[in-house]
């Protein structure tokens, strides 16, 4: 159904137009000439020498509708403005008008409203700057995208007035978004209350258009901008930063001027968003921009208001959560609590919540703790993926074979991870100089004593992913090239809730050096880019190295947690032997762990690998695993270490070697 009001003054506009055609008629030399429009006769051009065109009567402006009020209203649109809106709108609503405007035109296949006959019908003269003034490009009809002008190589007056689907659609009572913007745009729903979003609000009620939050770490800035929106009385439009396309941001102006809306846009990236804030620029229109970049001047005349996000408090993170999965948990689980360790935005938050409750539902179980965690390991971004490889954590902390000493230490990094946020950022304990809110740590020790193993556990104590960077991917032989790799896995690796492992760390992370040549001083620019990146890391990071004399002592400082992990005594030798056996491994009657472990001074790592190495002489010899094949498999980790066989350490089994 048109409005009634809208009705209405179509049906003025039709009175007029009836006008118009009588008028035509009367001083028409031959009205029932069937060519009509088709051909200018010599009769027809000597009336239009006789005759030259004048203003019609214009009608009284009649009140319109109230999408039409609400539109004029915020698009600054004159009482002229909405009366040549409506003469473009007409054929789109009465296919009647098509006709109407055909005859008029003298011209059946020009079938919309030319400029020439909308200002007559207007009752302004074709040659008079008042109408032509309204349909500039910096005139409200076209600043806002209400109103085009078709065929630009045409003559002013002969040019066609057209509406964009998207304007007749909701001065029709549409207000499904345009398909230009289908999911690419969407609608905030009961924004969360963050703290700084009534200081914006007032702004935007004060008359401030264009405001960038700055979301080093983020904290929500899409969220915080929403919550501003809404406060200051604009539905909220979300919308990530697109640079490519001039029709997309006109698009997305309209929609927001149609629907009476503010914007909020970003995150911004290394494109130059300058074009894309102009294009979208209106005085009805506030537009919010979030990055962590820093706010550059170019990109817009129009100086905005900045204001740094901070983090959500705790109690609005855990409503949060709760307003997706209350009454769906398990009992005794706290979602806020479970995902501490986790650095998510309050859409993450949602989208995590949702896909937790999904995979419960999947499971036909209430959304514990693993359901919780999975949901939010799912809002990660895969950039990471490219520059390192992900390890979905399988083992715990019963799996690892260390001294006391060591566990605590490593129960304390883990605890350092899940508590940061906490510590680092409520609690203010890390404050100036840009210091990022990372945790690092190294591992040190000889190959196969279980670092690697051990970041693998607190990633799976923390609910995260391990990232394994390949130093393939990272050394490059070209000068600046290493540092612009690491610089892509830090950044990556800062928007991603995993553990970062770079395994034999020393290879990037060594000592500088005295100056003697040319690749000497690349060198220690490579190491001092690397110092100066880990005071600005976010993530969580570990570094292994069997070296750890060729690390730089600069590193040092600059490490949360220095794990030195020893080779294991006799007691854990032995339950390392018996942990890789493990209980499905069929075992022979002559098994001896014990000598086992007090003969070979073996680690973890080259246990694990002597075991892996019976067991397929045992399945190639069709039996279970026996002394015989463990002790060849020892022999064999000797041969590839390098070290003598020697006979005081085989004892009664040297006759088995191979």
């Amino acid at each position: 159904m048109i409005d009634p009001e809208l009705a209405q003054r179509l049906a003025e506009l039709e009175q007029r137009v009836r006008q118009a055609i009588s008028q035509r008629r009367c001083g028409d030399s031959a009205p029932e000439d069937p060519f009509r429009g088709l051909y200018l006769s010599e009769a027809a051009i000597e009336e239009l020498l006789r005759a030259p065109r004048g203003p019609l009567p214009a009608a009284p402006p009649a009140p319109g509708g109230p999408r039409l009020t609400r539109l004029a209203a915020a698009a600054g649109l004159s009482e002229l403005d909405l009366a040549l809106l409506l003469v473009a709108l007409a054929p789109d609503v009465d296919s009647r008008f098509e006709q109407f405007y055909g005859y008029l035109n003298d011209d059946v296949t020009r079938r919309r409203a030319t400029v020439g006959l909308a200002l007559r019908l207007c009752g302004l003269p074709e040659a008079g700057a008042t109408g032509r003034s309204r349909l500039t490009a910096g005139a409200p009809l076209a600043r806002a995208g209400l109103l085009v002008l078709t065929e630009p190589d045409r003559p002013l007056l002969s040019r066609e007035l057209r509406l964009p689907d998207r304007v007749v659609a909701y001065l029709l009572g549409d207000d499904q978004m345009a398909p230009a913007l289908a999911g690419s745009v969407r609608q905030a729903r009961d924004p969360l209350a963050l703290a700084g979003a009534t200081r914006l609000a007032r702004a935007l009620a004060g008359g401030v258009r264009l405001i960038y939050l700055t979301d080093s770490h983020g904290h929500g800035a899409a969220e915080l901008g929403a919550r501003a929106l809404a406060e200051a009385g604009y539905p909220a439009l979300l919308t990530a930063a697109r640079t490519d396309s001039a029709d997309w941001a006109r698009a997305l102006r309209l929609e927001a001027l149609l629907g009476g809306a503010g914007l909020v846009v970003g995150p911004l990236t290394e494109a130059d968003p300058a074009a894309l804030l102009a294009e979208v620029a209106h005085p009805a229109i506030p537009v919010l921009v979030y990055g962590a970049r820093p706010w550059e001047p170019g990109w817009s005349q129009e100086p905005p208001l900045l204001q740094e996000v901070t983090p959500p408090a705790p109690a609005d993170i855990a409503t949060l959560w709760r307003s997706t999965v209350d009454g769906q948990l398990a009992e005794g689980v706290d979602p806020a609590e479970v995902t501490a360790q986790f650095r998510l935005s309050p859409e993450q938050i949602r989208a995590a919540a949702v896909a937790a409750v999904q995979a419960a539902a999947a499971d036909a179980v209430p959304v514990d703790a693993g359901h919780l965690r999975a949901g939010a390991r799912g809002c990660n971004a895969g950039g990471l993926h490219r520059l390192a490889r992900r390890i979905e954590p399988a083992v715990g902390w019963p799996a690892l074979v260390l001294p006391e000493p060591i566990l605590g230490q490593l129960r304390e990094l883990a605890d350092r991870a899940r508590y940061r946020e906490l510590v680092l950022t409520r609690w203010r304990m890390r404050p100036g100089g840009g210091r990022g809110r990372g945790v690092v740590a190294l591992f040190a020790g000889d190959s196969g004593t279980g670092k690697t193993m051990s970041a693998e556990v607190i990633a799976g104590a923390l609910g995260l992913d391990l990232y394994t960077v390949n130093l393939a991917t990272v050394v490059d032989k070209y000068v600046g090239e290493t540092e612009k790799n690491l610089e892509r896995i830090f950044a990556e690796a800062a928007g991603v809730n995993g553990v970062l492992l770079f395994d034999e760390a020393d290879a990037i992370f060594g000592k500088r050096s005295d100056v003697r040549d040319a690749h000497d001083r690349y060198a220690n620019i490579e190491s001092a880019y690397l110092l100066q990146r880990m005071e600005t890391f976010d993530g969580i990071a570990v570094m292994a190295t069997n070296l750890r004399a060729n690390l730089d002592e600069a590193f040092t400082r600059r490490l949360d947690v220095v794990i030195d992990f020893p080779a294991p005594d006799t007691a854990q030798r032995l339950l390392l032997w018996e942990r890789c056996l493990g209980e499905r491994v069929p075992r022979a009657a002559d098994l001896d762990l014990d000598f086992l472990a007090g003969s070979f001074d073996l680690t973890g790592g080259h246990i694990r690998s002597a075991v892996v190495t019976a067991a397929y002489l045992a399945a190639a010899a069709h039996r279970p695993v026996g002394m015989a094949e463990l002790v060849g498999a020892v022999a064999r980790e000797y041969r590839k270490l390098g070290r003598l066989q020697l006979a005081r350490e085989f004892g009664p089994y040297l006759d088995l070697l191979p």
